[in-house]
């Protein structure tokens, strides 16, 4: 067991439970690569600590220029390497393990690179409805870390995020929009899957949003069985077809 990648992550409050839709898109690709690994949970304020000790390097540039650290990461001891940012994880997976499948096949780089860009602002009107449920989902260790910072983000209080009466069903109405764009793009292909039959690094990322809004609705909350009628079930099909990549190895 000593060559099995360390894949950290940020724990729920519920042991075991793995939640969040930036740390999906790399246990999907483990997952649906099939390389053996084991997860180590880190909690929000530890995250930059964690970083600098394993030697990940930052994701980003902060607003007042110092270096950002984000989950997820891993360490490959097989080749002694340390490396952040779910894209890269990616890119790196396909090239040391060629003999798995390929989550960024050969001459589609710059196409997932492109409908990532593209795809990540159609959920941002979910989040209001998204980020107080998570927030409860999260525990101590990281509630005080989340709340600050999103709220700072959103310049609104955890509690007020959330629109309600007409304003709420004005706002759901915009996140069906931005499943609409998405099932666009879907529809002009082949299918199921953004290049096919197959599901690509795309489709994890995709898949990392929908199971972070089934783990924070709830499968029997209406606001996730709406998004499963939306676009003809496309969505319901969608998660149906990628369950078999969601095992959580801790």
């Amino acid at each position: 067991m000593s060559n099995v990648i360390t894949f950290y992550d940020i724990p729920s409050k519920n042991p075991g439970q793995a939640w969040s839709p930036n740390t999906w898109k790399t246990r999907y690709s483990l997952n649906f690569k099939g390389l053996p690994y084991k997860t180590v949970w880190v909690e929000y304020p530890d995250i930059e600590a964690l970083c600098k000790k394993i030697g990940a390097p930052p994701t980003a540039t902060k607003a007042d220029g110092t270096p950002f650290y984000t989950v997820p990461a891993i360490h490959d001891p097989s080749t002694n390497t340390v490396i952040a940012d779910s894209i890269l994880i990616a890119d790196y997976l396909d090239k040391t393990y060629p003999d798995t499948p390929k989550l960024l096949p050969p001459g589609t780089h710059a196409l997932q690179h492109a409908a990532i860009n593209a795809y990540l602002p159609t959920g941002a009107p979910v989040f209001q409805f998204a980020i107080p449920l998570t927030h409860k989902l999260l525990g101590p260790g990281s509630q005080g870390y989340f709340r600050f910072h999103r709220e700072k983000l959103f310049g609104k209080t955890m509690e007020d995020l959330t629109p309600t009466g007409p304003a709420r069903d004005e706002e759901w109405a915009k996140v069906k929009a931005g499943f609409n764009v998405v099932d666009g793009w879907l529809q002009a292909g082949e299918g199921p899957y953004f290049l096919g039959k197959t599901p690509a690094f795309i489709d994890f990322v995709i898949g990392s949003r929908l199971y972070w809004l089934r783990q924070i609705f709830t499968e029997d909350s209406p606001e996730y069985k709406d998004i499963m009628t939306w676009n003809e079930g496309r969505w319901a099909t969608y998660v149906e077809g990628l369950k078999q990549y969601e095992s959580v190895l801790i």
